[in-house]
């Protein structure tokens, strides 16, 4: 009875102070019917959904153990591990403890090695079918002997130069590289969950032509099981493979025929491929490339990966002698395997600022321009981690996961020729501007190239391009919203410039939440002139700390340094939390094809080798300042006249 006295005399109370509230509401406005000033203009500028809003961070490029080289080199985590590693879980790592993300990632693509996968795991598990042959046995007793390492060599360099035993290839039509096939695919469609983390379908086609030149590609599917199962990835070993990309390039449209799927290609490493990554000549009939292989080329591949592990490939400072900050992460000394030394001739046809210059000589030959890519980063990472954080870097491959003597160990070498240890980059993340975190939105803007890279920092980095932007638009939380209404964003194209006008640019770059400060947002221009040569320059659009543009559009004044290699700490007192700025062409010419890309710079940090450092008490390698300046590489905005 008590209890029905209160909710009778509660639901009188409601009713009174809503009769009250509905008495004393004068200001609610008669009915009528909506106005809008553009129906294709909504107030709020967020409600139409077209726009990429959001930016969303992964890795295009992870190995496991299912890949062949991953597991020889120690590596005993598996597609489970790397997916829940990469959505923020806490896991063990194979060498050196517990580990985990800071941030976990938005989406991720496990691309093993499509040649031989799965066939580590078999080997380490002991499979009769591989111990039945000589080599198998004795690889097998080596790894179980402690001499993965060896083992690991051994695997590239026969692989590399087509020397690898044909009874233990896992062929592409055989039930054990089904199996992994399958396995690899069952795996995405586990993790996969649309709107909080995108676990894509992919492999890497591991192309490597001898002595060990790199011409590596991850596919990427934007579909599920029901097509990917349909068909095995491409794989590079003949009979029954091909280290011609033209080769890769036909699979995927046969792909695409049989199950009315979506594939694109990534090309990465060019810094290893000793020349080959972006020719003028094929190097496969030794011919000039032809229109068709630039249409294709262009059509499969709309993505560079322009920074990893293996060193960055923005620019070099051979090529770009006026970049003070173009020798970052160089890797200059030869191919994959060190065999072949690197000469001076083969660099322009290694590096993406070059190779978009060749993309604009090409297409004044051909009509079509063959290297028309946007850029992102990856990790190429074969521990399963998906980390590219300094003060959390675990290595390239098992062997390289934290230690204090990984910094000295050779990462490659060949004869009196090595890279060491500490030359390896904690690089990078693929930054992808999407509506949504789908496999369908983060793929169809992968396509569009509506991406950046970065070396590791998640700062967010704003790049469109028009006709009309000016210092006004600057005054916004929000540069995305007048950007898509007066111009095209990173990846996009400008054409048919209006009389008497030069290109706008609206730039904007927000530091990492947790990371470093900003020290300038530059744009590098890159055209082919009336003679026919190609030319560069580089414009400090925005910098900190009130320093000043010269009138060459350079800034002199280095931001200045707080980092401690003692503590392995620096100080944000220094730098911007953001930049932005409108910027205008001073030297454009409406006749002349050109691109325009932006590079965000940090102002110094440590790198993982001052980490490394304090933590075991020990001293960095000869030639490693412990200190470098991250940055984002943003897709190009092309001007076609």
């Amino acid at each position: 009875m008590k209890r029905l006295i209160t909710a009778a005399s509660l639901a009188s109370a409601l009713l009174f102070l809503s009769t009250v509230s509905l008495a004393q509401d004068a200001g609610l406005p008669p009915e009528r019917e909506p106005e809008r000033k553009d129906p294709e203009l909504p107030y709020s500028p967020y409600a139409t959904g077209s726009a990429a809003t959001r930016v969303f961070w992964g890795d295009t490029h992870l190995h496991t153990s299912y890949s062949m080289d991953a597991g020889a080199f120690g590596n005993r985590l598996g597609l489970d591990e790397a997916y829940r590693f990469a959505r923020g879980e806490e896991i063990d790592s194979t060498t050196a403890g517990r580990v985990r993300l800071a941030r976990p990632l938005d989406f991720l693509v496990i691309a093993d090695h499509s040649d031989n996968m799965g066939f580590f795991p078999d080997l380490f598990a002991a499979n009769p079918a591989i111990l039945e042959d000589p080599k198998g046995k004795e690889w097998y007793d080596m790894i179980q002997a402690g001499e993965g390492m060896a083992v690991a060599l051994e695997i590239i360099d026969s692989f590399s130069r087509g020397t690898f035993p044909d009874k233990l290839m896992y062929w592409p039509d055989g039930p054990m590289y089904r199996s992994a096939w399958d396995s690899t695919i069952a795996a995405a469609e586990k993790y996969n969950e649309p709107g909080r983390f995108t676990a894509f379908i992919g492999y890497e086609w591991t192309s490597q032509v001898p002595p060990g030149q790199n011409l590596h590609r991850v596919v990427i599917y934007k579909d599920g099981a029901d097509e990917a199962s349909q068909t095995v990835p491409a794989t590079t070993y003949p009979p029954q493979g091909s280290t011609d990309p033209e080769y890769l390039w036909d699979l995927l449209q046969d792909y695409e025929d049989t199950t009315g799927g979506d594939l694109l290609a990534i090309a990465h490493n060019g810094n290893l491929s000793n020349g080959l990554m972006f020719p003028l000549t094929n190097h496969v009939d030794g011919k000039p490339i032809t229109r068709e292989y630039a249409e294709t080329r262009a059509m499969w591949e709309p993505l560079y990966e322009v920074t990893q592990i293996k060193g960055d490939g923005e620019a070099h400072p051979l090529l770009s002698p006026n970049d003070e900050f173009a020798d970052y992460g160089t890797w200059d000394k030869g191919n994959l395997n060190l065999s072949e030394a690197k000469s001076d001739d083969m660099l322009v046809h290694e590096y993406a600022r070059s190779a978009l210059a060749l993309g604009l000589q090409i297409e004044q030959d051909l009509g079509t321009n063959p290297y028309k890519f946007g850029m992102i980063g990856s990790t190429d990472s074969h521990t399963s981690l998906a980390t590219a954080d300094d003060d959390n870097y675990f290595g390239k491959h098992s062997g390289s996961e934290p230690s204090p003597e990984r910094m000295e160990h050779p990462f490659a070498k060949f004869g009196d020729t090595a890279i060491y240890g500490w030359e390896t980059v904690a690089s990078g993340y693929a930054a992808v501007w999407a509506t949504e975190n789908t496999r369908e939105a983060l793929f169809d803007a992968m396509a569009r190239r509506e991406t950046y890279a970065t070396t590791g920092p998640r700062m967010l980095v704003r790049f469109f391009g028009g006709w009309d932007f000016d210092e006004a638009d600057t005054a916004t939380r929000q540069p995305a919203v007048v950007g898509y209404q007066k111009g095209v964003p990173m990846g996009g194209d400008l054409t048919e410039a209006p009389r008497g006008k030069s290109p706008t640019f609206l730039v904007a770059a927000l530091k990492d939440p947790i990371g470093a400060n900003l020290d300038r947002i530059q744009i590098i221009k890159g055209w082919i002139d009336e003679d026919g040569n190609s030319q560069e320059r580089i414009y400090d659009v925005v910098v900190s700390d009130d320093r000043e543009i010269d009138a060459d559009g350079r800034c002199r004044t280095p931001v200045g340094n707080t980092v401690s290699l003692e503590t392995a700490t620096w100080s944000n007192t220094i730098g911007a939390t953001e930049l932005i700025k409108a910027w205008t062409d001073p030297d454009f010419d409406p006749d002349l094809a050109a691109f325009y890309y932006v590079r965000v710079i940090e102002i110094p940090t440590p790198r993982w080798t001052a980490y490394d450092a304090k933590y075991y008490g020990i001293d960095l390698e000869e030639g490693d300042s412990g200190i470098h300046q991250e940055r984002a590489y943003t897709s190009p905005i092309w001007y076609t006249p």
